[in-house]
């Protein structure tokens, strides 16, 4: 069944899947995802054996189109490919890490109670990948009501990856969008009180990232493509306050 939701952006597509769904758990698949066939019974035992789980994420595999550039497990996560063990675990509030949008679960009565109509980032909108970042202001709101946040591996995907999704153009523009949404991301953490510090802490270790990354592969940016995706992530991260102090003001 279909819904047409006239608001552009992912985060608002989700919310309308949540208002339209009748059961107690809403399970978010892409169409570049493969679910194994016992992914829907996987995830809907999951949710029956843990009751306090607000929401929970799948082991995503990678099917790729093309081999993938040296060192691309160090960004992996950030194309959702999630290999986090077999075994089950908690996501704790201090770690700051949650599961990705692809292969979520969500308890339907968790989102309605906790996440805002009106999100803070709207996520992917057609080819626009700057408010990225609507999984984790999601699942922060959820967790921090009290739910639980969890990995289940009993839920497996192939994640289909394309060539293009690979290529140089594509990558630095996906990790320039996850960098200017590190500011709203980090801040919901925080009592207001909090975040004038938070903001000069994380300002700080975001330079000291960005240098020590420029001395260790200043040479290599050219040719190293993983790194060069590192660098990007690490200067929007350092720019992202400003991004959004900017964005709010107009």
């Amino acid at each position: 069944r279909y819904y047409f939701e006239p608001k552009q952006g992912i985060a608002f597509a989700r919310r309308r899947a949540i208002q339209e769904s009748k059961g107690e758990y809403v399970g978010f698949l892409d169409d570049d995802n493969l679910p194994t066939s016992d992914w829907v019974s996987a995830a809907y035992n999951f949710g029956h054996s843990h009751p306090k789980a607000g929401a929970y994420g799948s082991q995503i595999y990678g099917d790729y189109e093309v081999k993938p550039p040296k060192n691309f497990q160090r960004i992996a996560c950030f194309l959702a490919i999630i290999e986090r063990g077999q075994e089950p675990f908690c996501y704790q509030p201090s770690q700051g890490v949650f599961p990705v949008g692809a292969g979520l679960v969500i308890r339907k009565q968790a989102w309605l109670n906790n996440v805002p109509e009106q999100p803070w980032l709207k996520g992917v909108c057609a080819t626009s990948l700057s408010a990225k970042g609507e999984d984790i202001e999601t699942l922060s709101y959820i967790q921090k009501a009290g739910w639980k946040i969890w990995h289940n591996p009993q839920m497996c995907i192939e994640h289909q990856i394309p060539k293009w999704r690979l290529e140089k153009d594509y990558l630095l523009k996906l990790f320039r969008g996850v960098g200017l949404s590190r500011y709203p991301t980090r801040m919901l953490r925080f009592q207001h009180w909090q975040k004038p510090f938070m903001i000069l802490v994380y300002l700080i270790n975001d330079l000291r990232k960005t240098m020590l990354h420029l001395i260790r592969y200043r040479q290599h940016l050219k040719t190293d493509l993983v790194a060069a995706c590192e660098l990007e992530l690490f200067v929007n991260s350092l720019f992202s306050p400003f991004y959004h102090w900017i964005f709010w003001n107009q």
